[in-house]
């Protein structure tokens, strides 16, 4: 991730209902993608979409849910570029980013979390081979909004 790249992704709306997903443009968002474990994703020398680990794929309701506690999994975070949502695009996008944090971090499982209105991405997370969890709340812009926990075994 560079500076140009995060004030780009940094500025990214999705339409409803995935408005959630959006980004605010601030100085704040660009540095949590500059200094976190955020990668971004080129195709054609285009932004693809961005991923992230640790901390930063966190939300704060998982925190007192518990799923954070097992040290042994990787929490992982994605996003595709408006563009490129709800084409078909997300499973090869989440097979090349775990492949590529395999071999950096050799991790025994992934766990990520999801809005639980996200049908399409809890699907692609399914045939890739996520398993439910729990479901829990977490406060997003204010608002309480559900979530799924879910793990994948590498």
């Amino acid at each position: 991730m560079n500076s140009d790249y995060a004030h780009h992704i940094a500025s990214w709306q999705y339409p409803p209902p995935y408005e959630l997903y959006s980004m605010d443009g601030s100085q704040e968002t660009i540095q949590e993608l500059l200094e976190g474990n955020y990668y971004v994703a080129l195709k054609d020398e285009a932004i693809y979409g961005y991923f992230c680990y640790g901390a930063g794929a966190r939300v704060p309701g998982g925190y007192d849910a518990g799923i954070y506690d097992d040290k042994s999994l990787v929490d992982i975070g994605l996003g595709l570029h408006p563009n490129n949502t709800g084409k078909g695009l997300g499973m090869p996008f989440l097979l090349e980013m775990m492949h590529f944090l395999k071999t950096q971090l050799n991790p025994c499982a992934f766990q990520l979390v999801v809005a639980t209105f996200n049908e399409r991405a809890i699907n692609v997370y399914k045939k890739v081979g996520f398993q439910p969890q729990q479901t829990f709340m977490s406060p997003v812009n204010g608002k309480p909004i559900e979530f799924l926990y879910m793990v994948c075994n590498v």
